[in-house]
C-alpha cells in the first residue's frame, strides 16, 4: 500500500525518516528508556517534556507502562514476572505479549510511582491515542495522503518492530560480551534501527549506564546524543560505569 503512486512521495519518505529519528531515537531510547525508566540523566524539566512527548508519539502504549514494564523486565528478565519472558518463544516476547493480559499488570503502579503523580506524564498515559491522531491530520495537512502512510502508518510498523526485536532478536540473535544469568544479547542490525538500543546484553550488564555501545563499531547514536546534549548543558548527571568509559569487557 505504501508503495501505490497516490500513497508515495520522496518528501513522505523524508517525513517518515524524521518522524522516526524524532520519535524512536530521542522519545523512546533517550527519553522513555535511558532518562524515565533508568533515570540516566538528568535535563530541564521542559526538554524532558519534550522528550517524553515524542515518545509518546511512538504509538507503543502509555508511557506508565512503557516505564513499569521495562522495568519488569529488568527486576524478572526470562522468568515468569518478564513481561516478555523470551523463554516463551521468539513470537512471544516479539508481539504476543502485548495481546494478552499481562500478569503483572495489577503491580505497575508499584514500579511507576516516581512518575505517576506527574501531570505531564499522567496527560501523555491516557491521550496517545488522540495525539497519534492529531499527528495523522497535521500530516495530512503538510502533505496529504503519503504523509499520513508513510509519517504514521509505515513509521509506526518500523518503529514498533525496532523496538520489539530488542525484546526477541535480542534475547536470541548476536553476541554476548557479559556472561549474565539471562539470555540477553548485543544484536548489530537492531541496534541501527533502534539507535543503539540493540547493545541489550551491555545494557543489562550495566542497567543505568546511559552508554549502550561501548567497542568503536557498537554503534549507539542515543548515547551520542546524550554526550552533544551534555555539552550543551542541557544533561547533567550522566551516569556510565569505568567500562563503559573504556571500553574493557
Amino acid at each position: 500500500m505504501a508503495f501505490i503512486p497516490a500513497n508515495f512521495s520522496w518528501p513522505a519518505v523524508g517525513m517518515a525518516i524524521t518522524l522516526h529519528c524524532l520519535i524512536i531515537g530521542l522519545g523512546i531510547s533517550v527519553g522513555f528508556h535511558r532518562l524515565a525508566t533508568h533515570r540516566s540523566l538528568q535535563v530541564p524539566k521542559l526538554l524532558e517534556y519534550f522528550l517524553i512527548f515524542c515518545g509518546t508519539l511512538a504509538g507503543q502504549g502509555g508511557v506508565k507502562g512503557w516505564v513499569g514494564y521495562h522495568r519488569m523486565h529488568h527486576l524478572y528478565t526470562d522468568s515468569s514476572g518478564d513481561p516478555h519472558d523470551s523463554t516463551e518463544g521468539f513470537w512471544w516476547s516479539h508481539i504476543s505479549w502485548v495481546m494478552h493480559q499481562v500478569p503483572m499488570r495489577t503491580e505497575l503502579s508499584r514500579f511507576t510511582k516516581d512518575i505517576s503523580d506527574d501531570s505531564f506524564y499522567q496527560f501523555c498515559h491516557k491521550h496517545y491515542i488522540v495525539l497519534q491522531v492529531v499527528l495523522a491530520a497535521l500530516l495530512y495537512g503538510l502533505g496529504g495522503m503519503p504523509f499520513v502512510v508513510w509519517g504514521i502508518f509505515v513509521r509506526l510498523f518500523v518503529g514498533f518492530h525496532g523496538t520489539f526485536f530488542v525484546n526477541s532478536a535480542c534475547h536470541k540473535f548476536g553476541y554476548r560480551t557479559h556472561g549474565l544469568d539471562d539470555r540477553s544479547t548485543n544484536c548489530w542490525w537492531v541496534a541501527l534501527l533502534t539507535f543503539g538500543e540493540g547493545w541489550h546484553n551491555n545494557h543489562h550488564a550495566f542497567q543505568s549506564s546511559a552508554r549502550f555501545g561501548w567497542r568503536w563499531w557498537e554503534i549507539d547514536m542515543a548515547w551520542q546524543t546524550i554526550r552533544l546534549l551534555e555539552r550543551l548543558n542541557l544533561a547533567s548527571h550522566v551516569r556510565t560505569t569505568r567500562m563503559s568509559l573504556t571500553g574493557e569487557t
